[in-house]
């Protein structure tokens, strides 16, 4: 179901103690109703890998999970390593690592016979878009962290959505967007190699 969502906005919420702690995410999509996204889960729950996950009545599940010895020295799953699953498909995910443009640099992929893209506008924005086709129209979210922390999250939609492109423009919110831009690579790596090496001497 095509629907004309306009703007919502989800807060963040936390529950639980220590290796237990749950924190994202949530709030009230217009025509999808309740939206919540974890990020991440608990790691007791995911050894070996950062997992961040959206859930609502209606709306596809969509996990993101990131492997590998990167992810000791990061907060939220990032682009390398990573996976991607939307309801029970698992979707292939490419970029350009070499892009000089954030366009360039954007990660596209298909789910549902739908063409995706999306790219960074800065640290805290970012643009989900669902290409156009002989039959839809297609649709752009704009999504905007903001609070220290990123502690809320405004997402503004041209277009009329599906419910994937629900899950999808929420579940971006907690990933590690940092390759989408040429500088936030730089400073990622830059600092996943700094905790590494201080953790490695601790």
């Amino acid at each position: 179901m095509h629907t004309a969502v306009g703007e919502f906005t989800l807060e963040f919420w936390k529950e639980g103690r220590t290796h237990e702690r749950r924190s994202g995410l949530r709030g009230t999509v217009p025509g999808f109703g309740e939206v919540v996204l974890t990020a991440p889960l608990p790691l007791e729950h995911t050894p070996g890998s950062l997992v961040s996950e959206v859930r609502g009545p209606s709306i596809p599940t969509a996990v993101f999970e990131t492997r590998g010895i990167h992810t000791e020295a990061t907060d939220l799953p990032t682009l390398n390593g990573s996976t991607l699953r939307v309801g029970d498909a698992m979707v292939y995910l490419r970029r350009n690592r070499f892009g000089l443009t954030h366009r360039a640099r954007a990660l596209r992929f298909r789910y549902g016979g739908d063409q995706y893209l999306l790219r960074a506008v800065n640290r805290k924005r970012f643009v989900l878009v669902r290409r156009a086709d002989d039959e839809d129209a297609g649709v752009t979210l704009t999504a905007r962290l903001s609070g220290f922390g990123g502690k809320r999250l405004t997402v503004r939609t041209t277009g009329r959505a599906v419910a994937a492109d629900i899950s999808l423009a929420v579940l971006f919110a907690g990933v590690d967007r940092a390759p989408l831009t040429r500088s936030g690579a730089v400073r990622a790596a830059l600092g996943r190699s700094t905790r590494l090496f201080a953790e490695s001497q601790a």
